[in-house]
């Protein structure tokens, strides 16, 4: 006897984070967390950094920057981030939209 699988579409983080019983807030983080490793990977390929230069420059560890770079930044604080990405050279703007 095979056990049925539902499948479930989910066309964006919030929908994708509902459909697994978790909360609109950890799709925020999600998005957050995405965008962060997008804009330090890009940066730093951009400006031809290494995992030394911006390690030393955001205080933290080769292994974390390397695991970012990787795109694996589970487990890695967003304060974390933000000192990774200050490290590369950018800053960031923060803006609020009411969520749906």
């Amino acid at each position: 006897m095979s056990k049925k699988v539902k499948s479930v579409v989910a066309h964006n983080a919030k929908e994708l984070a509902l459909s697994m019983g978790l909360s609109p807030a950890d799709a925020v983080e999600w998005i957050l967390r995405h965008s962060l490793t997008n804009q330090i990977i890009d940066t730093a390929e951009c400006n031809e950094l290494t995992v030394t230069q911006i390690a030393k420059a955001a205080q933290t560890s080769r292994a974390r920057v390397t695991s970012v770079l990787k795109r694996d930044s589970q487990g890695i604080s967003i304060d974390v981030l933000l000192r990774i990405l200050g490290a590369t050279g950018q800053t960031i703007n923060i803006s609020y939209t009411k969520a749906a």
